[in-house]
């Protein structure tokens, strides 16, 4: 999500996240222009998942959310953080024929965090 909006604090990630979206789509066209529909380059953009990378920023030692932490369930309409195997099946999807005319695209899995305005 950083790549979409900014996200305080963390420049250097959200600009690393922006050049992992120009370089799919770069990526993508490059490889289907000399490959055809051999090869296809998609980029699964998960929204906040709590791991070890982010848990001590997200989550206080007795479990409940730091204000960062609430700050982002605030701004995601499923109102929680995703379990990493929510996105097993679009894993599952890219991986299988049912997408063989998918390529170039970026997907958010992130409970609603990038279509919410916050209003």
């Amino acid at each position: 999500m950083a790549a979409k909006q900014s996200i305080s604090r963390v420049l250097g990630y959200s600009m690393a996240k922006a050049g992992v979206d120009i370089f799919t789509k770069w990526m993508a066209q490059e490889l289907a222009s000399k490959h055809g529909d051999k090869i296809r380059i998609n980029t699964i953009a998960p929204g906040f998942f709590i791991g070890n990378q982010n848990r001590r920023l997200l989550t206080n030692e007795d479990g409940s959310y730091t204000p960062r932490g609430q700050s982002i369930l605030n701004n995601t309409p499923m109102k929680r953080f995703g379990d990493v195997t929510e996105l097993n099946g679009l894993i599952h999807y890219l991986l299988t024929d049912a997408s063989k005319f998918v390529t170039g695209s970026i997907f958010n899995v992130d409970g609603g965090f990038s279509s919410y305005s916050g209003v």
